[in-house]
């Protein structure tokens, strides 16, 4: 399945989060990850995310499309792959 999972949190979690999501998807914006991933590896990721965030204060969205064939995405302006940079 295809998943794209933004987060907003506070900012001394903010690498901690962004560390343990970079795991098992791709980092595409700040804030954003997106990539295929399996209904295992996306339960053991974000368990490994709530070890990290305080609830009260901090969100987490994921968006799941079972079958990626029925996204479509149009990337206006510069296309960004925040993986790449560091590879």
């Amino acid at each position: 399945m295809f998943v794209i999972l933004t987060y907003d949190v506070g900012e001394k979690r903010v690498n901690r989060v962004r560390k343990c999501i970079k795991k098992y998807l791709t980092w595409t914006q700040n804030s954003v990850f997106e990539g295929e991933i399996t209904v295992g590896k996306l339960h053991k990721c974000l368990a490994d995310v709530n070890k990290d965030i305080l609830p009260a204060e901090d969100s987490l969205y994921v968006y799941v499309v079972k079958n990626s064939h029925n996204i479509t995405k149009e990337v206006i302006g510069q296309e960004k792959n925040y993986d790449e940079l560091f590879l």
